[in-house]
């Protein structure tokens, strides 16, 4: 029992490339299909993934009210006029990278408003 332990806890602890080779092995070698490989990636039931807390907000477009997202640019990033149209003429650009999810959130939501399409990343 104790050896099953340990295999199982190998398994566990695999890496996503370790997973691919072993389900290559697997494969060529014993005519095994894995079904179960994404199981093993994912890690031991009840392990929470790793909650992402940066966040870059992308302008996508500008939609039809252009100048209007512009002046919002500039009041949300500090940019200059210049700046913030050189930004919105970019577009797809980021306009706030590495900020909280609630940060981004409501950017996205004042940029959706003036009718940008906007991204989180």
């Amino acid at each position: 029992m104790s050896d099953l332990k340990n295999l199982a806890e190998t398994l566990v602890n695999l890496t996503v490339k370790d997973v691919n080779e072993l389900a290559a092995i697997l494969k060529d070698e014993y005519g095994i299909e894995p079904a179960a490989a994404a199981v093993v990636m994912a890690g031991p039931a009840g392990e929470a993934a790793e909650e992402k807390t940066e966040f870059d907000v992308i302008l996508k477009s500008a939609g039809a009210s252009k100048l209007a997202i512009v002046k919002l640019v500039k009041d949300l990033t500090g940019a200059g006029l210049k700046e913030a149209k050189d930004i919105v003429d970019g577009a797809p650009a980021p306009i706030k990278t590495g900020v909280s999810k609630d940060e981004a959130e409501a950017l996205k939501k004042q940029l959706e408003e003036a009718g940008a399409e906007v991204e989180l990343k």
